[in-house]
This record gives structure tokens, C-alpha cells and sequence, in this order.
């Protein structure tokens, strides 16, 4: 085990020191500090802050794969402080003597520890105590996508002036590799779009509402049975949790300040069983997406229910899984898949991080970074273009079907296949469009709306289709 090597005198620093002059002075000490640890015996000492499902799966990973991280890594990774919130609580585990502490703070701080792991979650303290590692050039894991979400510039921005790593593979999709291919794979390729199914509770909930007939509602209720949804399931089924790392993506891609704000954002709760029907009659399964894209020099985020062909291979993702399909200008498409959650997914995530940043900390290095996030501007849902699917529940006369194509004639929206279903007073009309701006299509509806004939506008769904 390395010890930091200890100063006989104490540095003294000039009382008007410039603040920025005296921290990267700081960041030199450090640097100095950690090039002895590529002379060490190779343990790198692991701070944990949070032991939870994913905390308490990452310590067990640590100690059973020990041998096999010593041989592919050459390192020997071992856990001396972990942060919790209740030190009475029975964790299955083991822990020496001194290494449990409720002082969050002491972990980040202590001599004993070389690298910070953040599994906390939230802004705060997260943020703190993340930036406090930094300050020491420690190197930091974190799969905290709320933080990284809403304040990740300033994390990467603090991790490259001190020279040491800040990674997050485990803040998306759980267990799929996915930060590290946009990030090291395809450093040298202009990425399009990357688009995917990235919340495996709304997964979950639409295939037993498409395979078993389910409803919303229990389908919901079944998920929070299996313990795939909280007890309040707002942030997966209202797509807050699916912005959030949309946003993360996006900075990620196409090199860009995206925060969570940004992007749009629509849920699954008002996906009905009759949208399911309809979706499996025209070939297509529906799938809340979360898509980023960069155009012309513009980035587009957003999330929401979205009618997949049956021929994609998002479609045939089914349950708790994720799956996220990347599109290069030289590469083609790709697709990753695997499950987005889960302790000990995640936590493989978690560790594959620790070993990356254990080893370059070892080495005296860092590994590959997001390099400065630009100011790109962020189009808005109005100019971005879309296929669209919606029912329009008539008074069925003739007529009718005119004066509502004579309004999507007005707007510019073609219409691409037009079904109805029901007749009498259960008459409706569903329409797939070509592409066509998400302004025409308001305006399309606005008018359709005022129409006598049209009792109510139904579903509006975005559609996955050939050219978009």
C-alpha cells in the first residue's frame, strides 16, 4: 500500500497569491503526489460514498473478482472508507474495522483514500464532494445522471484542471457500455444521431401493455410488484429520468452543453390500450425514445412515446432491457443492448470506470475527455421534423374526411395511410403523416379542432418511418 509522501516543512504561499495561481499550484503538489504511485505495489484505495444497491454490489464485485482485476489491470483495488447514512443497518457484508463511516465529507478528505466512487445520487452533496475530490486530484466515478444532467460541464471543466478523471458510464444505461464508445471508440466520427430506449420501468410497462393487454395502470402496479418502479414512478413514466440522460448523451456525441432543461420531454401516461391496438394494426410497436441529433450545426434532444416499425431492431426490445442505437456519418448504425439497471449491472459499470481511472491514476495519467463542451444552438421541438400518427374521433357524415385533409392541406402536412375504425357516434380517424414540421402539425390540429364535425383530437404520436 502507497502512503503520500510527507513534506518535512511546511509550503508557505504567499498571502496575495492570485486564487487561480494558488489552486493549480495545489494541482502541482498533487500531480507530484501522484506520480509515486506508479512506483507503489500496485493497490489503488477505493472511497465509496453511498452503499446502497449499486454500493453494496460494487464492494462484493471488488472483493470476488479481486483476482481477476489484479490480472487484466495489474492493480489490487481495495475499499478503506465507505460513506452510508445509518452504520446499524445489516448489509450482508464485511467491512474492517474503520472503514463504515456516517461523516460523507471524511471519506473525500482522508489519506487513506486515492479514488472517490459517488453513488449518493442528487445535486447536493454530491456536487461538493465530488468537486472537494477533484480539488485533491482524485480521480472520480460517479453514475449520478440528476448532477451530471444539470451541472456536468462544471464537473468535467474541474476534473481537466486537475488533471485526473472524472468518469460516469453507470449515469445512462446501467450496465451497457455506452459513455465509453462515444467517448474513446468513436472519438474520430461525426455521430448523427443516437436514439434509444434508455428506462427499462417505461419498457417494461408498454411490453405488457403491447404482449399482454394490460392497462396503464397495471401494467404500472405490476412493475412496481418486481420492484422495476418506485412507489412514486413519476420520474420514469413522465420521462424526467429519460431527459436526464438525454441530456448526458447529447454533451457526450456532439461535444455540446446540454443540461436536462433542453430537452423535450413528453411521458407515457397518456399511451392508451387503443394506441397500442392501433400501433400493432399499422406494424409498428410504441417505445418511449429518447433521441439526440445534431443538424447543421444545431442539437436536438428529446423524449417521447414514438411508433417503431416492427422491422427495427428497437422494436424488438422488449421488458426491463435497454437498448441504444447510434448512427455515424462513417460508421454506419450501431446498437447496444443489455439491461439499463439493476444493482449489480450497474455496479459492473461502476467498476469497469474504477479500474479505467485506478489504472491511469496508477500511471500518473488521465484517460480520454469530453474536451471543452461549446455553446451549440438547441432547435427547438417546433422546427425539428417528424413523422406523426393521431386519431380524430368524427360525427360520422359525409363530408368529413374532406374538410379535415383540406386542413392538412393548408399547413403543408401530407397524409401518408388513413384508417377508420368504429362507425355512428364511435367513429374515428387515424392518420400516419410524412414528414413534416412539428409547427405545421400544431397548426394542422388547431384547425382541425374548430371543425363542427370533430368531436375531439385524440392521440398525437411521433413515428419512426423511413427518412426519419
Amino acid at each position: 500500500m502507497w502512503s503520500a509522501p510527507r513534506l518535512r516543512e511546511p509550503v508557505r504561499v504567499p498571502a496575495l497569491v492570485d486564487g487561480a495561481v494558488l489552486l493549480r499550484f495545489r494541482f502541482v503538489v498533487c500531480a507530484a503526489i501522484r506520480e509515486t504511485v506508479a512506483m507503489d505495489d500496485g493497490v489503488v484505495r477505493i472511497g465509496i460514498l453511498g452503499c446502497g444497491n449499486v454500493g453494496g454490489a460494487l464492494v462484493r464485485l471488488i472483493d470476488d473478482n479481486a483476482d481477476l482485476i489484479s490480472r487484466r489491470s495489474g492493480l489490487r483495488l481495495v475499499v478503506t472508507k465507505v460513506a452510508v447514512r445509518d452504520l446499524s443497518r445489516d448489509r450482508n457484508l464485511t467491512f474492517a474495522p474503520g472503514v463504515l463511516t456516517n461523516d460523507v465529507a471524511s471519506v473525500v478528505q482522508s489519506d487513506e483514500v486515492d479514488l472517490v466512487v459517488e453513488l449518493i445520487g442528487g445535486i447536493e452533496p454530491a456536487r461538493s464532494l465530488i468537486l472537494d475530490a477533484l480539488k485533491l486530484a482524485k480521480p472520480v466515478v460517479t453514475g449520478n445522471k440528476e448532477l451530471l444532467a444539470n451541472g456536468g460541464a462544471e464537473i468535467y471543466e474541474a476534473a481537466a484542471i486537475a488533471g485526473v478523471d472524472v468518469l460516469f458510464e453507470a449515469s445512462v444505461a446501467g450496465g451497457i457500455p455506452l459513455m465509453r464508445p462515444l467517448r474513446e471508440s468513436l472519438a474520430g466520427e461525426r455521430i448523427l444521431r443516437v436514439m434509444g430506449i434508455v428506462n427499462g420501468t417505461t419498457n417494461f410497462i408498454l411490453t405488457q401493455m403491447t404482449e399482454h393487454g394490460s392497462s396503464f395502470a397495471d401494467a404500472l402496479a405490476e412493475a412496481q410488484n418486481l420492484g422495476f418502479a418506485e412507489r412514486d414512478p413519476t420520474a420514469d413514466v413522465e420521462g424526467y429520468d429519460a431527459a436526464a440522460k438525454a441530456a448526458i448523451i447529447a454533451s457526450v456525441a456532439f461535444g455540446a452543453r446540454v443540461v436536462a432543461g433542453d430537452v423535450y420531454r413528453e411521458g407515457i401516461s397518456g399511451v392508451s390500450a387503443s394506441d397500442i391496438a392501433a400501433a400493432r394494426e399499422l406494424g409498428y410497436v410504441i417505445k418511449l425514445l429518447a433521441v439526440a441529433e445534431e443538424r447543421d450545426g444545431a442539437v436536438t434532444v428529446r423524449v417521447h412515446p414514438t411508433m417503431v416499425p416492427n422491422a427495427h431492431p428497437l422494436a424488438a426490445v422488449r421488458g426491463s432491457f435497454n437498448a441504444v442505437f447510434i448512427e455515424g456519418e462513417s460508421v454506419g448504425d450501431l446498437m447496444l443492448y443489455g439491461r439499463g439497471a439493476g444493482g449489480d449491472p450497474t455496479a459492473i459499470a461502476v467498476l469497469g470506470d474504477v479500474i479505467d481511472a485506478a489504472t491511469n491514476l496508477h500511471r500518473g495519467s488521465r484517460g480520454a475527455t469530453l474536451g471543452t463542451l461549446v455553446h451549440k444552438p438547441i432547435r427547438p421541438i417546433d422546427e425539428v421534423q417528424s413523422q406523426f400518427y393521431l386519431t380524430v374521433d368524427v360525427e360520422d357524415r359525409p363530408g368529413v374526411l374532406a374538410a379535415i385533409a383540406s386542413a392538412f392541406g393548408t399547413h403543408g402536412v401530407s397524409i401518408q395511410s388513413m384508417h377508420q375504425q368504429g362507425e355512428g357516434d364511435e367513429a374515428h380517424l387515424i392518420f400516419v403523416t410524412h414528414l413534416a414540421p412539428e409547427a405545421a402539425l400544431a397548426a394542422t390540429i388547431h384547425e382541425v379542432r374548430e371543425l363542427d364535425t370533430v368531436k375531439r383530437i385524440g392521440s398525437v404520436l411521433r413515428v419512426i418511418g423511413s427518412g426519419t
